[in-house]
């Protein structure tokens, strides 16, 4: 089996220590110097592997909402076959826990105020997951109409994000108890 090439691995370790580097110093911390100190490395070798530092935060974000394909897509991961495992990852521990992704993710959208290529990653990303609950909500619900699944899908998903956004600062126990009823009772609206 070859072996990776110098670049693949540099890329790799330079995306990993921006993320290190946005979760601890936040978006506006995360500087080339940072990360290249996180990553072990000069400037000069991040900028040479990656370009700049816009550059590499989109990278960066398209890395952290690519699927299988690579590129930005659903944030429910792969094996999700029906609505009670979307709301299992929507409203479990890992997604609600305030931990180094979430942290990026708020980063980005942050950025993603200012910097319209990152928007983009993150409204094709959050898109996928709006598209891809409201077909569970209809394969659940055949006989509900199309824009009632997608309406119960957005609110879904609110409810989830709403929740990890509360998560750095709202210690409550029962918040995610809380969040997974308010989608549920909007599932059983339909």
């Amino acid at each position: 089996m070859a072996r990776p090439s110098v670049a693949v691995e540099r890329r790799e370790q330079i995306l990993d220590a921006t993320l290190t580097t946005i979760a601890e110093h936040g978006i506006r911390g995360a500087t080339l110097d940072r990360i290249a100190d996180t990553a072990g490395m000069s400037r000069g070798h991040v900028r040479h592997f990656v370009g700049n530092r816009d550059r590499l935060l989109l990278d960066t974000a398209v890395a952290v909402f690519a699927d299988e394909s690579g590129e930005p897509g659903s944030i429910l991961p792969p094996d999700v076959a029906d609505i009670d495992g979307a709301l299992d990852y929507l409203f479990g521990v890992p997604f609600l826990s305030p931990d180094r992704e979430n942290a990026v993710v708020l980063g980005l959208v942050e950025l993603s105020r200012t910097t319209p290529e990152i928007a983009d990653v993150l409204t094709t990303s959050y898109t996928a997951t709006r598209t891809q609950l409201a077909q569970l909500v209809a394969q659940e619900h055949p006989d509900a109409p199309a824009d009632a699944c997608l309406t119960v899908a957005y609110g879904v998903l609110t409810c989830a994000l709403g929740s990890v956004f509360l998560g750095d600062f709202d210690a409550d126990p029962g918040r995610m108890v809380h969040s997974r009823a308010a989608a549920e009772a909007l599932l059983a609206s339909l």
